[in-house]
């Protein structure tokens, strides 16, 4: 047993204590206004980090093969919330989503636990079932449990994080050695899928309209990207500083949360956004050089998939703020407002330090 990565453990509490700070300069204008208090939500996110950083600090000392026996259990707790959330009076709506357990003025997201308990029980099973995942029937049980979660979460609905779980255990499968071809048939599967969802709820065809043109409403389903491309440009080099940004000042909605990116282009310029950026790639390399070095197969696959969830989130909403795919809903890992997000990425960042001390 050795130490665990540093250089991983340095640049998350980097980019996290970062975040807070973002979130206070893009946030106290619109809480001033609705709670009557500028640190609301920078006080919550503080809260959440300090418990984040001594849960993900504690994690990395626990031996992460505690979760391979615990993996079954794990996942029915999280399907257990899922389905509870959904209940009116236990559930509360938020943003249209019944995605909430309220706690006070807290609310906590069974959503992003599940996140992480699909992965520990998917690595689980390509560990213990390398034979099995060379048949697509090998790989039905995955494919059956994903699709339930996937539609506990539509119930909701929260298409975003939906898209981020399924995408997270494709990914899984892939480097677990399934066959490319079964892929192409889960595409069209896919594909038919994203179909009946836009028939199924039209106000998801308005976004994808709106975000191939989003001066045809610009009032209405495009606001939020053209008010986010208005501070992304404006930035330049350097920014006009920390707390000098205009879109804020109630032109993008709720700026702490899914378009925070756009508050940090606008006030740090193109070397703030590249800071971002570099932080995530060394995230990303040392995540994976984590797993590639774990000769355990649970530990490899865990750590993976870990790391390649986080990547693909903050891919997925940067390409929203930069207007390369329509609004989904998703926040930016570390950085946007959310004590669930937070808290469940720093426990998974927990995981993967502890598989990082074993050779």
């Amino acid at each position: 047993m050795k130490k665990c990565n540093l250089t991983l453990l340095i640049s998350v509490i980097i980019i996290s204590i970062f975040g807070v700070l973002m979130i206070y300069s893009a946030s106290y204008i619109w809480s001033e206004y609705k709670y009557g208090d500028a640190l609301k939500y920078v006080k919550n996110q503080g809260l959440f980090l300090i418990i984040g950083i001594v849960l993900m600090i504690i994690i990395s000392k626990i031996d992460y093969k505690l979760y391979l026996k615990k993996s079954n259990l794990i996942l029915i707790s999280c399907l257990v919330l899922l389905i509870l959330v959904l209940i009116p009076g236990i559930g509360t709506v938020r943003n249209g989503s019944r995605s909430w357990f309220g706690i006070g003025s807290f609310g906590i997201q069974p959503s992003e636990f599940t996140k992480l308990g699909l992965l520990i029980f998917v690595s689980k099973y390509l560990a213990y079932n390398e034979k099995a995942t060379k048949s697509f029937k090998g790989i039905l049980p995955i494919l059956g449990i994903l699709m339930l979660v996937f539609g506990l979460i539509m119930l909701q609905p929260d298409f975003g994080t939906g898209t981020i779980i399924v995408m997270s255990i494709i990914g899984l499968l892939f480097v677990g050695g399934v066959d490319f071809k079964y892929f192409i048939r889960l595409g069209i599967v896919g594909v038919i899928g994203v179909v009946g969802l836009i028939l199924v709820a039209p106000y998801r065809l308005s976004r994808i309209l709106s975000f191939l043109n989003p001066w045809s409403d610009p009032l209405g389903s495009g606001f939020q990207i053209i008010q986010s491309l208005y501070a992304i440009g404006p930035g330049g080099l350097f920014g006009f500083g920390i707390g000098n940004s205009r879109q804020k000042h109630f032109f993008l909605p709720e700026p702490q949360t899914d378009f925070i990116f756009s508050i940090i282009s606008e006030e740090l310029g193109f070397l703030g956004c590249l800071i971002i950026i570099t932080l995530f790639v060394i995230i990303c390399y040392n995540g994976f050089k984590i797993s590639r070095n774990c000769n355990d197969l649970f530990g490899k696959y865990l750590s993976f998939g870990i790391i390649f969830q986080i990547g693909f989130q903050a891919c997925l909403n940067l390409m929203v703020v930069v207007g390369l795919i329509p609004v989904t809903g998703v926040t930016l890992p570390f950085l946007s407002y959310g004590g669930s997000s937070l808290l469940i990425t720093l426990c998974s960042i927990g995981i993967v330090l502890n598989i990082s001390r074993y050779k």
